[in-house]
């Protein structure tokens, strides 16, 4: 096995940076999350973020409606928290209630105080491909951040993306030809016609964001490649990625 990098350090040296900046503002900065129904994920979500909020100075507020509330409830909710002066941020929770349209809410945020970055305004900045944007998808952006903490050069390297979703792989993408990497984006259609392996024995740098465990085989990475695991599955009691780690 090759060797594993402690992201943790990054973490640890973004949140105190993070911190010193909530300090030196006027007034706190303050993030509200709107959760719709009632789902264990998004509550597991909910507590981190408002612990991490907690250490770092930031006010935090959970605005809750019920899994029966219909689209006008929510986009006068959201209206309500977009006109809020004292606002900064705001969170639309997911998943929602089947009966609602996640894109239709979305778009009906304040692309200023998305904090998720999936307003069309804001993917629409990263499409335009002028830097890296000021709001951008977080798990997206959080794995251009771990490879420039591993001083990894994209410029014409081949990157694999295994997962096209519109919060990690798309957006990622996106990042990636931005900064000129030789980008590859795999999906079930790739899996399906049984060329996944293929794609991924050809990349120098591995990035998979499926939610299946174990999909890409340990065989498949060539060595000396880079691999982030973005896959978070609950497996015999544990948390394991998408790729076979062993």
């Amino acid at each position: 096995m090759g060797e594993s990098v402690n992201c943790k350090i990054l973490a640890d040296a973004m949140r105190k940076k993070i911190k010193r900046t909530v300090a030196s503002l006027d007034g706190a900065p303050k993030l509200v999350s709107l959760q719709v129904g009632d789902f264990p994920s998004s509550d597991v979500y909910v507590r981190n973020q408002m612990k991490q909020a907690t250490l770092l100075g930031i006010g935090y507020q959970v605005i809750r409606l019920s899994p029966r509330a219909d689209a006008r409830k929510v986009l006068r909710v959201i209206d309500d928290i977009n006109n809020a002066p004292d606002v900064t941020g705001a969170i639309l929770q997911l998943p929602l209630p089947r009966h609602l349209s996640a894109s239709e809410l979305i778009g009906a945020l304040d692309p200023v105080k998305d904090a998720e970055g999936l307003h069309p305004l804001n993917l629409g900045r990263i499409l335009q491909g002028n830097g890296t944007p000021r709001i951008g998808p977080c798990t997206a952006m959080a794995v251009m951040e771990i490879l420039s903490f591993i001083k990894q050069d994209l410029y014409g390297r081949e990157v694999v993306v295994v997962g096209h979703s519109a919060t990690v792989g798309r957006p990622l993408s996106l990042l990636l030809l931005g900064a000129f990497a030789t980008t590859t984006v795999c999906h079930i259609a790739t899996y399906e016609r049984r060329v996944l392996a293929s794609h991924v024995q050809g990349a120098e740098i591995l990035i998979v964001a499926v939610g299946k465990p174990g999909v890409i085989k340990g065989a498949w990475v060539k060595k000396g490649s880079v691999v982030i695991d973005v896959g978070i599955n609950r497996q015999n009691g544990t948390i394991v990625g998408d790729v076979e780690f062993e």
